[in-house]
């Protein structure tokens, strides 16, 4: 969710038109340079240079901040303003990596990948300044998303632990390679990094693992992971799960311990006749009563829900799910490929449609 003004900024490259004229806009809409108006006058004047690269992502990050609370969210974060993407920057934080080259994701952003060459340890926990700016500034709940260990482990070259095993590199030595360095990147990377941010005051922590749904059979080895990153950590932690047909993580996925709440998108495939909440059959399959983070917006489209069309969504959610305490409502994956008008608007329907819905579930009976 980087705007334009943000990205030419951080370069030191003056504001054209179009990005000044889209930070004055959104700034009288959001008062969110209320604070740091040395450095955007910077950026007004045509000089971010004076104001420097840490002054401008400041700015980025605060009015991501101020968009989430303004659309009216209660959990809020930072739009990952500080991060370059979500998979280079952790591994920068570890030993035991090697960059090897680029690689594209489906949105045409690119991003180096790594392959192990060695035990894997933590240089140093990371993410602590970006809450520690976030907490200080936001006025709703921060809610941090970090990138979970099978993930990290499955977009990387599994070369050092793939290695260790002689012979033949059949299924078996393979899968148990793999949960080698899953567990390695849990137990000595993510692990300290959450203990560190939870020492710093962080309650809520989302461990995103869009690498989950790609492979279908490996619930277990999530969970896993899941595990031994957050075990005996006093934290409420979620996991976010993109894009995927969930039952094929289940039953494995059940096992992850500590995870409060399931945060799934549903809105992406709510269309053409098909009901995309019915999913959540599986949890009523299994038993599973924990909280779901229910996806109501679509995040690859511009067409713009309504707030009705949201409270319908979450209605059909509380037939299935029995108890609308157990809903959080949520887009259905992060928002950066639309556009911030887009962006905008979907939140704003998602929390007015949360209303409705709300009003009508505490309502009495009778």
């Amino acid at each position: 969710m980087k705007p334009r003004w943000q990205l030419l900024g951080q370069r030191g490259i003056p504001l054209d038109d179009r990005a000044r004229a889209d930070f004055d806009a959104w700034d009288r809409r959001l008062s969110f340079t209320r604070g740091f108006e040395e450095a955007a006058k910077a950026l007004r004047s045509g000089r971010p240079r004076e104001a420097g690269p840490d002054a401008v992502r400041d700015l980025g990050a605060l009015f991501a901040l101020r968009l989430l609370e303004h659309a009216g969210l209660s959990r809020v974060y930072d739009g990952e303003a500080r991060r370059i993407e979500m998979y280079e920057y952790p591994i920068r934080q570890m030993r035991g990596f090697q960059f090897v080259g680029h690689v594209r994701s489906f949105d045409n952003k690119y991003y180096l990948k790594a392959a192990s060459t060695g035990e894997v340890r933590l240089v140093a926990p990371y993410h602590l300044e970006e809450f520690d700016f976030v907490r200080s500034h936001a006025v709703g709940e921060p809610k941090l998303p970090i990138t979970g260990a099978y993930t990290l482990a499955d977009w990387s070259y599994n070369e050092f632990y793939l290695g260790r095993h002689p012979g033949w590199k059949g299924r078996a030595a393979r899968r148990e390679a793999q949960r080698e360095f899953v567990g390695e990147i849990a137990r000595h990377a993510l692990r300290p990094t959450l203990q560190a941010l939870i020492e710093r005051g962080c309650r809520v922590i989302q461990i995103d693992e869009p690498a989950a749904g790609t492979h279908p059979g490996q619930g277990d080895l999530v969970a896993e992971a899941f595990n031994i990153a957050t075990d005996g950590l006093d934290g409420e932690f979620t996991m976010h799960i993109c894009f995927s047909d969930y039952r094929n993580l289940f039953p494995g996925l059940l096992e992850a311990k500590r995870c409060r709440q399931w945060a799934w998108e549903f809105a992406n495939r709510d269309r053409d006749g098909r009901d995309g909440y019915e999913v959540l059959n599986v949890l009523r399959e299994y038993g599973d009563t924990r909280e779901v983070g229910l996806g109501v917006t679509d995040v690859h489209r511009d067409d713009l829900e309504t707030p009705e069309l949201v409270a319908d969504r979450i209605r059909r959610a509380v037939k299935i799910l029995e108890d609308p305490r157990r809903i959080w409502v949520n887009p259905d994956c992060g928002l950066r490929t639309r556009s911030l008008d887009v962006a905008y608007a979907k939140l704003e329907a998602m929390t007015k449609g949360a209303a409705i819905a709300r009003a009508e579930f505490q309502r009495p009976r009778g």
